[in-house]
């Protein structure tokens, strides 16, 4: 198999932050990165009695101000890219195809209450540091 890509590798620690900071926020991971031909959901987890599939969107700058630790210092981003604006029509018609086809592999044909979120993390290669953001309820 083939060395990982150094985008490959960021979406992966994005990957490992964001089941850290859900499992932090009270969820139980189920599974990382299921995958089918038409879709791939990168985190499956379980919170009371709902099934949560998180998508994660992973970017990485060199330098942002707003890692600055300086309390006194105005925080803002050096750029107007948000990892979200990845979370287009077309990949959300494939996660929505991609979740269905797991409810029907696992649900053992009872009705399971479902959410979607998106998690975003911002990494900072520079202070190795990184910014989470949840992002609840995402209607598919």
């Amino acid at each position: 198999m083939a060395e990982p890509t150094e985008k490959q590798k960021i979406g992966r620690l994005g990957e490992d932050i964001a089941a850290k900071f859900l499992e932090n926020k009270g969820f139980t991971v189920i599974q990382c990165n299921y995958l089918k031909k038409y879709g791939e959901i990168d985190i499956i987890a379980k919170k009371g009695e709902i099934l949560h599939f998180i998508e994660v969107k992973t970017v990485s700058h060199e330098n942002f101000t707003s890692f600055l630790p300086n309390p006194m210092s105005v925080s803002h981003e050096t750029d107007d890219y948000r990892a979200e604006d990845n979370l287009h029509p077309q990949k959300l018609k494939r996660l929505a195809r991609t979740i269905q086809v797991y409810l029907v592999e696992n649900s053992h044909k009872e009705e399971v209450e479902w959410q979607f979120h998106a998690v975003t993390v911002r990494i900072d290669q520079e202070t190795r540091r990184a910014r989470v953001k949840f992002l609840e309820n995402i209607i598919l």
